[in-house]
């Protein structure tokens, strides 16, 4: 008899809801952390929240990974009513969330399969989503955790940042930095590799003028997974959104183009003008 399996993911995957509806996703949150007081990401807050909660304190607020004790709770509920559990994580090179679930999977006798998505947002999402087409195949849940590592090599993330500020304050780049970014009206593209983030091209010009450049030279050429792509914003204004959904349509490379709004986790980490086209590239 086929087993029933849960297919998982934490808040960083920024899955809209009628996805996580679509593909049956259970997710579980993150915390963010305003001074003595936490807040379920997407639960207790919203991102628009966090924004408004920012410019009112001009505090930035931290975010903390899911504790191996939320873990083991939320694995043994999924599990009353699943056989198995394959569970996604945000990268383990970004968080110790990842290693907090693996803990918490040594509980379930081998039921809980953990997944390192190497990856954030809805990169991570595209590593679900996947997954849940195996899952509808009727591959086994071993099976789907031995094809997920190429599937996951193949996914390319990366986001323009229109400001600085939230990376300052975060204190993930330096105040010179940030002043030589405003001053030269510089646009950075912050990609993953190899699970972390790293700065990649820096763009100068007005925001939308970078996006329209970003997105065309991201797909101007290579082997695409035409299935789907995101195009994924931290809050940015709808007519740049539909600039750069109108954008990845033009070049006729992809079936679905699906649009996400950044939850709080990511958010909190790059600020309200940020936005990243989100796809993999083609298997062999």
């Amino acid at each position: 008899m086929a087993k029933n399996i849960c297919i998982s993911a934490d808040t960083t995957c920024d899955m809209p809801k009628d996805l996580q509806e679509k593909y049956n996703i259970r997710i579980i949150p993150l915390y963010i952390t305003f001074g003595d007081k936490s807040y379920l990401d997407g639960i207790e807050m919203t991102p628009d929240e966090l924004y408004k909660k920012y410019e009112e304190e001009g505090v930035l607020p931290k975010t903390s990974a899911v504790s191996i004790g939320d873990f083991t709770e939320y694995f043994g509920k999924l599990l009353e009513t699943h056989d198995q559990v394959i569970h996604f994580s945000l990268s383990s090179g970004l968080s110790c969330t990842y290693q907090n679930a693996i803990l918490a999977a040594e509980e379930f006798d081998g039921r809980v399969f953990v997944i390192d998505s190497k990856n954030l947002s809805t990169a991570q999402s595209l590593s679900v989503i996947y997954a849940a087409e195996l899952l509808a195949e009727g591959k086994t849940a071993e099976e789907i955790v031995e094809i997920m590592p190429a599937y996951i090599n193949r996914v390319d993330a990366s986001f323009i940042i229109e400001s600085l500020e939230f990376l300052h304050k975060g204190g993930r780049c330096s105040a010179v930095t940030a002043l030589g970014a405003n001053l030269l009206n510089i646009k950075p593209c912050i990609q993953v590799q190899d699970g972390k983030m790293d700065v990649g091209k820096k763009y100068r010009g007005k925001f939308k003028v970078v996006l329209q450049k970003y997105v065309e030279e991201k797909l101007a050429d290579g082997e695409f997974d035409t299935r789907r792509i995101f195009v994924t914003h931290a809050g940015c204004d709808d007519d740049v959104v539909e600039m750069v959904y109108q954008a990845v349509k033009d070049t006729g490379i992809f079936n679905e183009i699906l649009l996400a709004r950044a939850g709080c986790t990511i958010s909190s980490h790059c600020g309200r003008n940020t936005l990243g086209i989100l796809f993999a590239h083609k298997g062999e």
